[in-house]
């Protein structure tokens, strides 16, 4: 999906989260490519926090804001859920620093978040563009809780 194409009133929000798709993707690769043990463990906690601050704004405030908008909306979120709590007991699992199965989790992750995210960004974003809600306010919100979360300063 083309960001310059969101409508200016769903950019900033949906922008924000495509942003940290692409963050994570190249999380994906760089571990791919990382030979040692110390550098893998390393790029799988950055994934994980990266996710589980991606996935707490999409709960605490993204979903919420399309709730009601239309039936097909809600089945969509209802399925991003459920995929949310599949892609957490994977990041519980790396988070276990089991060296044997970091491979094999991540792995998996990869997959998971990949589809999840073709998902999004194939049907959610463009069913919200063409349902016309209006995101600016929950922009702001997206952003600043992200950094809150991050331990960042707003």
């Amino acid at each position: 999906m083309d960001k310059s194409k969101v409508p200016v009133e769903q950019r900033q929000a949906i922008g924000l989260l495509m942003d940290d798709h692409r963050a994570v993707k190249k999380l994906f690769k760089q571990f791919e490519a990382a030979s040692g043990l110390a550098e893998k463990r390393s790029i799988a906690q950055e994934t994980c926090q990266q996710l589980t601050v991606h996935a707490q704004i999409e709960e605490e405030i993204f979903y919420p804001a399309l709730r009601g908008a239309s039936d097909k909306l809600d089945d969509m979120l209802d399925e991003a859920k459920v995929e949310h709590g599949v892609a957490k007991d994977l990041i519980a699992a790396i988070e276990q620093d089991d060296a044997e199965m970091l491979e094999a989790n991540y792995k998996v992750l990869t997959e998971y978040v990949g589809h999840h995210v073709e998902e999004e960004e194939g049907e959610l974003f463009p069913a919200v563009i063409k349902a016309k809600i209006d995101l600016r306010d929950v922009a702001t919100q997206l952003e600043s809780r992200k950094m809150e979360l991050l331990g960042q300063p707003a």
